[in-house]
């Protein structure tokens, strides 16, 4: 079976060098025969697609069939495992996960190769520079990291087992999410380095890779929160997002992607930040990689990455070379990229975009930056000083907050300049309600328990709370006011309802109006986020009837046990969550043990509602009575970041969907009105 494996990543690496070889050649020296040539290139290029695939098949079937004679499999695996978790095996280590890059990139290619017809040869350049790049992980998988390594010696009865962090349902699918995002990205690089190789005319290219950017952002989007969920879920420390390096790895090309999916639009309507666009693709992309650099190098600790190992050069090397030759043809060609009009107004769309694109670039860099500053630090000081969670968000919180004023003004700016008596009109009534807003949340009672009960004066922390939830109100009635003004348009000629004109409406600019669901997901998802300022956090040891007060609730532990399953052993404890008198619910939070790889995991348990989480941790037994010690945290708003996750996930795919022709029905009155002229006449 191994064999099988590592012939078909020596095939797969033939067909993507032949495929970017030749592809390249039958583009430099176009002629009728190269034609032909660019032909077969673009077969080797879906060929290598389902060899790859064949690679990735042959993983998986050693991973269920228990082949331990093969390393990957003996130190990834093992026989209790569940099935779902066999899957996972697949993408669970620093080898696999490498193939399963190298798949996705041939999946995306694949489809790239079949719409051949749509520009060829813009599609040709492209498909080269995906060859290109999948000539690099197809070196790494058959030089420096083959999954289908032999075990020397004796082959062991049994593997080493997943590791446990990764042995939760939301693995299977968050690891796949983030994948389809972080590969997906070269798809809009390679068309963008293909234009500005060939000098494309026009704005061509943008209009092809638009949707390749949502589909990726999208799937980047849906990675980050899966990730977000899962260290919330697993980890156990009572959060959803820490700063971590590797978190901060994909949140990087998100932001880049969508200052991109932002700017472009500046581009197709007006001319304008063609070499801006160019470099936030190229950003975008290069970023992605330089988040795989981070998680498989060794060269930043932390608990998502992969082990150190020695193909951290290999990156780095890629990553200066992509550099090199992006750098190069920008440099060649940028004459092609001039602006074909300048901002004439700091009151218009185009300022909007503009400024939302600085913010978007300044907090990216602010996570680069203090994702890197162990290392330079390392370099010049020669100690290590790693920066926290204040140092971003001493950054991010105002950048976020300026962010949501421009997301809220933006949609009611007009393009090239918008006069102040149309910017009053359409501003008022969202102005006046967000205010109201802050003023009834700055009003209420300390003692009022709810979330919403805000003390804005008490801390910093208070008051950003209190103006992400003004300006996300802002937002919402922004996007509310613009739902509602065009809907009446159609309503008028049209004689619907509103709802139906409402409808009516997204179909006809699904892009603009899915995206203005995005904004309201990335709203609701922020109100959660600001519901953190609220929380509370108690740690008790609990005996049998003991009690734990925790605002509003009291914990009370029933009992705690022990049980042995054949993957795991497992303690956990029974808690009864009581509000005043009225049980809630019973949690079951829990502490595994996982026999293969001996390793320990938490498996907290949450009792969620719209207002707040009760969130429970088994840490474990106090050695000198045996008494289970429970940390509870008492966590405002959480569910608004999975609702918001979700909100943006419809817009995305909302704003796919191609738009619907105009259909104008005369109301019934005026059909009315002209028959009865008609009959007078």
């Amino acid at each position: 079976m191994a064999s099988i494996g590592s012939y078909a990543l020596v095939l797969a690496l033939g067909l993507s060098v032949y495929s970017f070889l030749v592809g390249i050649f039958a583009l430099a020296f176009p002629s009728p025969a190269s034609s032909q040539l660019s032909e077969t290139a673009r077969r080797a290029g879906i060929a290598l697609f389902f060899v790859v695939l064949l690679a990735a098949v042959v993983l998986v079937a050693a991973a269920f069939s228990d082949d331990f004679s093969i390393a990957y499999i003996k130190n990834h695996s093992n026989r209790d495992l569940p099935g779902p978790y066999k899957f996972a095996v697949l993408w669970s280590g620093q080898e696999g996960s490498l193939l399963f890059w190298s798949l996705i990139l041939g999946a995306y290619a694949f489809v790239l190769r079949l719409r051949w017809a749509t520009d060829p040869r813009l599609f040709a350049w492209a498909s080269a520079i995906i060859a290109g790049v999948q000539t690099f992980f197809l070196l790494l998988l058959n030089v420096a990291a083959n999954p289908f390594g032999i075990v020397t010696g004796t082959i062991p009865a049994d593997g080493a087992g997943l590791n446990p962090l990764l042995q939760y349902p939301e693995m299977v699918i968050h690891p796949p999410m983030l994948y389809l995002g972080y590969v997906g990205f070269t798809v809009p690089f390679a068309f963008a380095l293909g234009a500005l190789i060939m000098k494309y005319p026009g704005e061509k290219w943008i209009h092809i890779t638009r949707r390749w950017t949502m589909v990726t952002w999208g799937f980047l989007m849906c990675g980050i929160f899966l990730g977000a969920h899962w260290a919330y879920a697993v980890l156990g420390w009572g959060g959803y997002w820490a700063w971590d390096p590797v978190e901060n790895a994909s949140f990087m090309p998100w932001l880049m992607g969508t200052a991109f999916l932002h700017s472009v639009m500046m581009q197709e309507k007006r001319g304008m930040l063609k070499v801006w666009n160019m470099w936030l693709v190229f950003s975008t992309f290069w970023l992605a990689i330089l988040g795989t650099f981070l998680t498989r190098s060794g060269i930043i600790s932390s608990v998502h990455a992969f082990a150190q190992s020695g193909i951290g050069p290999w990156f780095g090397w890629f990553l200066v070379i992509t550099l090199a030759v992006f750098t190069f043809f920008f440099v060649k060609n940028r004459d092609h990229l001039r602006t074909e009009h300048k901002l004439e107004s700091m009151i218009s769309r185009e300022s909007s975009f503009l400024f939302n694109n600085l913010l978007f670039v300044l907090l990216c860099f602010t996570v680069l930056w203090g994702t890197w500053f162990p290392k330079i630090s390392e370099l010049v000081q020669g100690n290590k000083v790693t920066v926290g969670a204040p140092f971003y968000n001493r950054v991010a919180v105002p950048v976020a907050l300026l962010l949501l004023l421009l997301t809220a003004v933006g949609p009611l700016l007009a393009w090239r300049r918008t006069s102040l008596e149309s910017l009053k009109r359409n501003f008022g009534w969202p102005l006046v309600g967000s205010i109201v807003v802050a003023v009834i949340l700055m009003a209420t009672p300390e003692n009022w328990n709810a979330p919403f009960g805000l003390k804005p004066w008490k801390d910093i922390g208070y008051f950003y709370s209190l103006m992400a939830i003004t300006l996300g109100t802002l937002v919402v009635l922004t996007v509310a006011s613009e739902f509602y003004r065009g809907a009446r348009v159609i309503a008028g000629h049209t004689g619907q309802n509103l709802f139906a004109s409402m409808v009516q409406l997204t179909h006809r600019n699904t892009r603009r109006y899915g995206g203005y669901i995005i904004h309201v997901g990335v709203v609701i998802a922020l109100f959660g986020v600001a519901g953190s300022a609220f929380n509370q956090d108690k740690e008790q040891e609990m005996a049998y009837g003991d009690k734990m007060n925790l605002g509003a609730y009291t914990i009370v532990c029933r009992s705690y046990t022990q049980e042995e399953k054949p993957n795991y052993g497992s303690e956990w404890a029974i808690m009864d969550v009581y509000r005043g008198d009225r049980l809630i619910t019973t949690l079951f939070p829990e502490r595994r043990f996982y026999t293969a790889s001996q390793q320990a995991s938490t498996m907290p348990q949450v009792y969620s509602n719209f207002q707040e989480d009760v969130y429970l941790v088994y840490e474990g037994l106090n050695d000198s009575n045996g008494r289970p010690i429970i940390k509870a945290h008492l966590n405002a708003l959480v569910m608004w970041i999975w609702l918001g996750a979700w909100i943006m996930l419809i817009g995305t795919a909302l704003a796919m969907v191609p738009n619907a022709q105009a259909s104008v029905r005369v109301p019934a009155r005026l059909v009315a009105k002209d028959t009865a002229t008609v009959g007078a006449d």
